[in-house]
């Protein structure tokens, strides 16, 4: 940093004028000098002088010039400058925020000596030096002062460090002091600091350390804790004088130090970590340097001179202009000042860690900077001033900023999300998501202050598409996930963030509620959408509509509007909401009801009574009916009763209006005699439990207050009359029996006979219960009591009248079972038919009446049947031999397979009628066989026949009908039936019934007349052929005369006219087809001599080849191979490799075929002739390819795939899955990703299912293996193998998809995923990931590593159970480890519940505690304070837990005495005047040696008592810890003498110490004095008795067995001047109570207040007594 001279604000004088004190404001606008003639100057930041003032002296009497002005500076918030003077005073003069506004004094602090220096460095606290080397603290609130340290030196310097919260001060004997204001974290130690060689006149405390300097010339850099780390040393420069002042800058990054005519800069190096010295600044003629002040930017500094002169100097590294717009100042490594060229504004951007500041952006609207450093990232925002500095590791620059919202600043890095709430320096939260686009997330920061919410910050964001995550972040933990069948593209929160708005592709609308985690589908094509700024209204534009919801809690209520353009935008501003469309070229303005967004808004705010007032101006429609439902439950939660009976008078809730006007009069009418809340009076809250119908909570708080017959009065007036009656007998309520007869009458006169018999048979009066039951008409009831009572059945008649009623009310079965149960079957069996009750009747039955189980058992079956029941009838017919009944059960219940075996066991008469019934069925299943041998069965073979004609089953219907019908029958059925086949066109089926019955001759004739002729010529041949040669020449007459020549040709030759063929020709003037008929001539010679072999070579040669072929298949078989692979070879000369293959074949000679595929590399060709025609070879063929393949490489592979295409186009699909998954690496995995998904496409497509899923389970795995998981999994789920597709994410560590795939798919696998989602977080260590899937799982983890400050940090955000769960593991840990004061320090900080499972940690801890050493002295009052107020702590859960009152209780509260009393004893100990205090509460607590050491507690007791003069008892207690010892020693307590213990309450049973608890050498030390003492002889060995007779400090007294108080102060009992507190068994005796005040009055003891404090807590407050000192 350099300085450049600016101006001269104050010209100096000729002589000694000094500038005695400067300062600049905090707010950088004002700037004092105070000069030597005590005036006051005040400039403003540009130089000019605009006011000034004069101080005044502390008292007129000495005149005006009677003291100097030492010190000054501005309060905090600049409106107030104090000033330090000689005479003994401090003034602090309001100044205002303007120039000129009048000057006042507001306080002022009149001191013992001179004050020498001052500083302002917190609000209200003003620190200042005096003379007498005193450091004091004025509180500008209270108009006091006070010593923060005393020094015996003058104090010359002081100075405040950078945050204001620590001050140094520098004294003449060379003393420098460091002293903390408030507690910054540092951890650096206060108080005497540094010996400085002289006294440091310039003393300057930067950000590294403290500089110093003063008469000897030399300056010294000193570490945070006092260390030398640097000198500079100008005391052998001549030039070169005392350093009178220094200043840092107000980032500490520099010094600057005063001297006669000359400015050192010292400038801190971060990198080299030590202090470099700038070019000094020389002035010539400056004189002595007196005071320097530093601009709170840092931009100037200001230096006052010895001759009164004010020079102002520039500060600053360098200078830069941002876009023209802005001047950016680095006055420092860490600061710089931004100022708008424009507007003239300036904002200080620093690095409050002093990291250097490496780049500074505008961004947003050049609004919002953003700068670098190496460690932070420094935010802010131009307009409000508001700037952050957060931790940010730099990623290169990648970061991206968006500035949507005022408050937050989103940054956007690597798939993180980061949000910083401007003038906050910590990140707001953190989250990660991938879409970056502002409509995809949602911050709302404390925008709408709600009643009874201090903070609210909330995050709306997508984790994918589909999915919406809320977070609260506040907490940092997530309130609420959203899955969503569609891709979200735009949501928001509403301003409270309890709603949150989300749309879809689809355009459609949702509403989420965080709070009951609902969604709600509220509008379709939603193109526009907004929260109405400042209220929870809604506007929205479905297609010409405007939708407005005035109410969000009710979103079915929905306000709309027809309009013929756009929504563009919503303007709320002057009471007006309003919403812009566009319609055509012009915008045109809607203007929504501000009253009912008033009302929303006031309802959020908490105002209800303005609400109601909204409302009360509004008609009554059905949006303004749910307003008022909501204000009135709103209302009644807030016990803002007016209000809500206002509501339900609006609403005509008569009823509900009057219930609560009485319950407001009976409010007020407290409030007004009692004064405070009505609303918590009991009868109040009991009325607005009945207004909820919370009775069980009325009576409860009824009974609180023991208002049993409020209670019982309520009952009775709701007529439940049972609770009534609970109540009178919980509470033994003399009514009781009234009231039971009273219910009893009141249920007789309302005619509730039922309740009545209830009441009745709950008292054991069965008889009268049975009177009233049938009196009710509720027989069935009546029997069930008679049935359960053997006396009730005794009586005959009862059981008639009983039996009577329940047959009048058609209770069959109820009447039959108590016949029974009287021993009467017939009437019972007779009950249980009419009732239908079948079961019971047949097991009688068989008892009683064998004969009738047939019977039964078929009427059982009728009722099935009608019943519908056909199934279950069966077996019933059966049993009843009805073997018809069981038939047509049987197929009524279409139980086919038991009909067949029923019908199988009848006669052929019974049968023969039902079979064609089954029959039927199995033809309608095409089981053609069971229908035909059912159809035999039933004498029904023509069904069959039918059947088998039906379904095309000639064979089998014409081998049946040959069995059972005449031959003529089956003929004329079958020509029939042909006959209508070939009117359909069936030809074919009509040939084989033709042929069947033997007629082809009428098939030919058939395709005669359709002119078939190939198949008429076919079945000529197969039936006549002797007729053939006939039939051909026929045929080719008929063609000839058709013109159809070529197919006449035919024939004439097979008929071996050839001569006719010619004729033919010629007659139709074709010649040249004559001419081939020449050739015919030559072959019909060849063949007649026996030579069709020269015939054949005769067309060969003339490459006539049909004509060769058709010789040759004629006449020489043996040719045609070698006819059809000579035109093949033509072919082939071609190219025509098509038409080449087609002949090879036909000469059946695929081998050449494939030979010459292969020769012309034609490999695709020769596979598929290898595959269709030598299937043998496929193999060795497929290896030679892959041979050949290989050898090309890459272009090989590619041969394989441009071979599988081909397959593929080809239709071979099972071919082309071999040759793509044969596809190896080619250097591209993008090849073989692409050719193994071709393969898995192909194979699912066009293959049977079981080789697609070897295909996909060859695949999966090898996808995987080159990392391509997502591609495994969707082939694994287009075949439904849901767990690999599940295994495949997990692998690729895509858990949300797995997720997703189990839940959409198979909720089965969720918890399978959620295992392994865990298992791979704990196995890779993120517990913190874990913490949002499992939290059980993730703290068991953070207990495994040992990370127990984690694991209870993140236990405390769950809940209270989860909590304590893990606070009890790590306390049984750290008690495992001997670290008992940790164990409890962790219940001190979250509290120690009433958990039964706890008490044993709880005990540890107290029995670890009170046999700790050390613990018997002041300095332990802490740990006995904190193990005390666990106690209280957890006395005050057992009161309200099961375990009250319980023997543990009793034991802790008796455990919480103890340690008060210990806590006490410490505190006590503090201060010498309770000495004997401390001394009565180690006496006091022996009576609990049954809980604590016993050798400990007497030996405590008897040193205690020897150091107040207490010899009796110290040699009695003493000697009992002697004995105790042997004991110890001896291992038993046998031996021990009690004798001086008779009668008092000291306990002789108690637990022998497992070890000695006092070291050997003090244990000597009381043998010793023990011993001196027993043979001196001058004690004698009794305890002191009191008035009672008794042993003093015994709660009972012996002779009356009395038991007093103990007193909370000494543990004594109080015999007298007892001062009683509010819980019930806690006193004191007032001499020790005022002994105790009165030592906290004088002493300020805090620990003793704290003893004051907690007694009052737990004894419900201090008595008021006055002090009495009699």
């Amino acid at each position: 940093m350099q300085l450049k001279h600016l101006r001269t604000l104050l010209s100096p004088q000729d002589g000694a004028a000094k500038v005695t004190c400067m300062a600049w404001s905090q707010n950088n606008a004002k700037f004092a000098v105070c000069t030597v003639d005590r005036v006051v100057l005040l400039y403003d930041e540009h130089g000019e002088r605009r006011d000034k003032f004069s101080t005044k002296p502390a008292d007129m009497k000495y005149g005006r010039k009677s003291y100097m002005v030492k010190g000054m500076a501005f309060s905090p918030d600049s409106t107030k400058i104090a000033v330090g003077q000689t005479d003994n005073i401090i003034y602090v003069y309001k100044i205002g925020e303007d120039w000129g506004d009048k000057k006042v004094i507001c306080n002022k602090f009149i001191q013992t000596s001179a004050v020498t220096c001052l500083q302002w460095p917190m609000e209200n606290n003003i620190a200042f030096g005096l003379a007498e080397g005193k450091v004091r603290l004025a509180n500008t609130k209270t108009n006091k002062s006070s010593t923060i340290y005393g020094t015996d030196s003058y104090v010359v310097s002081l100075t405040t460090n950078c945050s204001g919260k620590g001050i140094l001060s520098g004294h003449a004997d060379g003393t420098i002091v460091r002293y903390f204001l408030a507690d910054e974290g540092s951890g650096e130690s206060q108080g005497k600091l540094i010996n400085h060689p002289c006294p440091p006149y310039a003393l300057a405390w930067a950000t590294n350390s403290i500089v110093a300097a003063g008469c000897d010339r030399r300056i010294v850099a000193y570490g945070k804790e006092g260390q030398v780390l640097q000198t500079f040393d100008y005391s052998r420069d001549p030039q070169e004088r005392e350093f009178t002042t220094a200043a840092t800058s107000p980032g500490g990054q520099s010094v600057v130090l005063g001297s006669y005519d000359r400015l050192r800069v010292l400038n801190w190096s971060p990198r080299r970590s030590i202090w470099e010295e700038a070019k000094p600044k020389e002035i010539a003629n400056l004189y002595t340097v007196t005071a320097l002040a530093w601009k709170r930017d840092g931009s100037r500094l200001c230096a006052g001179t010895l001759c009164g002169g004010v020079e102002q100097f520039d500060c600053c590294l360098r200078r830069s202009i941002y876009k023209n717009k802005f001047e950016l100042t680095y006055v420092g490594p860490s600061q710089v000042i931004v100022k708008n060229l424009s507007s003239g504004t300036r904002v200080v951007l620093k690095s409050h860690y002093g990291y250097e500041v490496e780049e500074v952006k505008i961004l947003g609207k050049e609004r919002y900077l953003v700068a670098h450093t190496s460690d932070t990232l420094l935010l802010g925002d131009l307009n409000t001033n508001r700037l952050s500095e957060i931790a940010w590791q730099g990623s290169g620059g990648n970061e991206k900023y968006f500035f949507e919202n005022e408050n937050v600043c989103m940054i956007f890095n690597a798939g993180e999300l980061t949000l910083v709430e401007y003038g906050n320096n910590d990140t707001l939260g953190s989250v990660r998501t991938e879409f970056m686009n502002p409509h995809l997330i949602s911050v709302r920061i404390n925008e709408r202050r709600q009643k009874g919410m201090e903070e609210n910050k909330k995050l709306a964001y997508l984790i994918d598409i589909k999915t919406i995550a809320i977070v609260d972040l506040i907490g940092g933990y997530n309130i609420g996930t959203i899955s969503h069948e569609s891709r979200v593209d735009w949501l928001e929160l509403n301003e409270t963030g309890h709603k949150l708005l989300f749309r879809d592709r689809k355009l459609r609308l949702h509403l989420y509620d965080i709070e009951s985690c609902s969604k709600t589908m509220i509008l379709n094509f939603c193109s526009y959408v907004q929260w109405v700024p400042g209220s929870d209204v809604l506007v929205a534009q479905n297609r010409n509509s405007l939708c407005v919801w005035y109410n969000i809690e009710a979103p079915e209520r929905v306000t709309m509007t027809s309009v013929k353009g756009d929504v563009v935008g919503l303007e709320r501003e002057g009471g007006k909401t309003e919403v812009m469309v566009t319609e055509g070229v012009t915008t045109v303005a809607y203007t929504l009801d501000e009253n009912l967004i008033e009302f929303g808004t006031a309802i959020d705010d908490g105002n209800y009574n303005r609400a109601a007032a909204f409302l009360e101006t509004l008609k009554m429609t059905p949006e303004t009916e749910a307003m008022w439902k909501t204000l009135s439950k709103l209302a009644l939660e807030a016990r803002q009763l007016h209000i809500a009976e206002w509501c339900f008078s609006a609403l005509g809730h008569v009823a509900k209006a009057r219930f609560l006007h009485e319950t407001n009069k009976i409010a007020d009418q407290v409030s007004q005699e009692y004064g405070g809340e009505g609303t918590d009076f009991y009868r109040v809250r009991a009325r607005l439990a009945m207004l909820e119908k919370n009775y069980k909570l009325a009576e409860m708080i009824f009974l609180e207050q023991n208002a049993v017959e409020e209670a019982m009065n309520m009952y009775q007036e709701l007529h439940r009359w049972d609770e009534c009656i609970a109540v009178a007998e919980a509470k033994g309520h003399p009514a009781l029996e009234k009231l039971r007869r009273g219910y009893y009458q009141w249920l007789m006169d309302t005619q509730q006979e039922e309740r009545a018999g209830e009441l009745k048979e709950s008292q054991g009066d069965g008889l009268a219960a049975i009177s009233l039951y049938l009196k009710a008409g509720l027989p069935a009831r009546a029997a069930r009591l008679a049935l359960t009572r053997e006396e009730l059945l005794a009586n005959t008649e009862l059981v008639e009248h009983i039996t009577a009623a329940l047959i009048k009310g058609e209770l069959y079965e109820r009447a039959g079972d108590l016949f029974e149960k009287i021993r009467n079957p017939q009437r019972a069996l007779e009950c249980y038919c009419k009732g239908n009750a079948f079961m019971k009747a047949v097991e009688l039955a068989r008892l009683a009446f064998p004969v009738q189980v047939m019977k039964l058992e078929e009427a059982w079956g009728d009722h099935l049947v009608q019943q519908k029941q056909l199934d279950a009838a069966i077996n019933h017919y059966i049993e009843a031999r009805c073997s018809i009944k069981a038939i047509e059960a049987a197929l009524g219940a279409r139980q086919w397979k038991k009909a067949i075996y029923i019908l199988d066991l009848q006669d052929r008469n019974t049968a023969s009628k039902y079979y064609p019934r089954v029959a039927q069925h199995y033809a309608s299943l095409q089981e053609y066989e069971i229908a035909e041998e059912l159809y035999i069965k039933g004498d029904r073979t023509k069904d069959a026949i039918d059947m088998y004609t039906q379904a095309g089953a000639w064979e089998q219907a014409h081998k049946l009908a040959m069995k059972c019908m005449r031959p003529e029958d089956v003929s004329v059925l079958y020509i029939t039936q042909a006959q209508e086949m070939e009117k359909q066109g069936k030809y074919r089926e009509a040939e084989r019934l033709y042929v069947t019955v033997e007629e082809p001759d009428l098939a030919i004739t058939m395709f005669k007349k359709h002119k078939l002729y190939d198949d008429m010529i076919r079945l000529v041949g197969k039936h006549h052929p002797d007729l053939l040669g006939d039939t051909h020449l026929h045929l080719g007459k008929e063609l000839e005369a058709e013109g159809r020549l070529q197919e006449a040709e035919y024939h004439y030759l097979e008929a071996q006219e050839w001569k006719a063929t010619v004729n033919m020709y010629r007659s139709n003037g074709l010649w040249e087809e004559a001419y081939r008929g020449k050739f015919e001539e030559a072959e019909a010679e060849f063949i007649r001599a026996g030579k069709p072999k020269e015939a054949v070579l005769m067309f060969v040669h003339n490459q006539d080849w049909e004509a060769a072929q058709r010789v040759a298949e004629a006449h020489d078989p043996d040719s045609v191979a070698d006819v059809l692979v000579g035109q093949a070879r033509g072919a082939l000369e071609e190219k025509d490799f098509q038409k080449a293959e087609g002949l090879l074949l036909r000469a059946q000679r695929p081998g050449l075929a494939l030979n010459y595929y292969k020769e012309a590399g034609l490999w695709s060709d020769a596979l598929r002739i290898c595959k269709d025609y030598m299937p043998g070879q496929l193999e060795a063929l497929q290896e030679e390819y892959e041979r050949e393949a290989t050898k090309k490489g890459a272009r090989g592979m590619e041969g394989l795939v441009e071979q599988a295409r081909q397959w593929e186009q080809a239709g071979e699909h099972s071919l082309a899955v071999d040759c793509y998954l044969k596809v190896r690496d080619t250097g591209s995995s993008g090849l073989v990703e692409k050719c193994w998904m071709k393969a898995a496409e192909l194979s699912i497509k066009f293959l049977p299912p079981q080789r697609s899923l070897e295909v996909v389970r060859a695949i999966g795995p090898q996808l995987i293996g080159i990392g391509k998981h997502s591609a495994a999994a969707e082939l694994y789920l287009n075949l439904d193998l849901v767990k690999e597709a599940i295994d495949a994410f997990m692998e690729g560590e895509e858990w949300n998809k797995a997720k997703r795939v189990a839940k959409e798919l198979d909720p089965r696998y969720e918890d399978y995923v959620d295992q392994h989602y865990k298992d791979f977080l704990k196995n890779q260590g993120k517990v913190d990931s874990l913490v949002g899937v499992d939290v059980v799982a993730a703290l068991d983890l953070y207990v495994e590593q040992g990370q127990w400050d984690k694991c209870i940090e993140t236990a405390t955000k769950q809940n209270y159970k989860i909590l304590h769960k893990y606070v009890a593991l790590y306390a049984t840990h750290l008690i495992r480890e001997g670290d008992c004061a940790q164990a409890l320090a962790l219940y001190v900080q979250h509290g120690a519940p009433a958990n039964p499972q706890n008490f044993n940690i709880y005990k540890r801890i107290f029995t670890d505690m009170v046999n700790s050493p050390g613990t018997n002295s002041a300095e332990a009052y802490h740990s006995w304070a904190d193990l005390r107020d666990v106690l209280f702590n957890l006395c005050e859960n057992l009161v309200k837990s099961s375990e009250a009152n319980s023997p543990a209780h009793e034991e802790f509260e008796t455990m919480l005495l103890i340690a008060h009393y210990y806590a006490t004893r410490s505190a006590a100990q503090s201060i010498k005047q309770l000495e004997t205090v401390a001394a009565k509460l180690s006496v006091s607590l022996l009576r609990h040696t049954q809980l604590l050491p016993a050798d400990k507690a007497f030996y405590e007791a008897g040193i205690a008592a020897k150091a107040v003069g207490w010899e009796n008892m110290a040699f009695i207690f003493l000697n009992r810890f002697l004995d105790l010892t042997d004991a110890i020693e001896e291992g038993t307590l046998d031996a021990l003498d009690h004798s001086d213990f008779q009668d008092t309450d000291i306990p002789f049973e108690v637990p022998l110490p497992a070890k000695q608890h006092i070291p050997e050498t003090q244990r000597e030390e009381v043998r010793d004095w023990v011993l001196t003492v027993s043979m001196d002889q001058r004690l004698e060995q009794v305890l002191p008795r009191d008035e009672r007779g008794a042993y003093e400090a015994s709660l009972v007294a012996a002779s009356t067995g009395v038991r007093a108080l103990p007193c909370l102060i000494t543990g004594y009992p109080i015999l007298r001047n007892k001062i009683d507190f509010k819980r019930p068994g806690t006193a004191v005796n007032k001499d020790n109570w005022n002994k105790f005040l009165m030592a906290i009055k004088t002493s300020h003891s805090p620990v003793c207040q704290d003893v004051l404090k907690f007694i009052s807590e737990w004894c419900g407050g201090i008595p008021s007594t006055s002090f009495s000192f009699q």
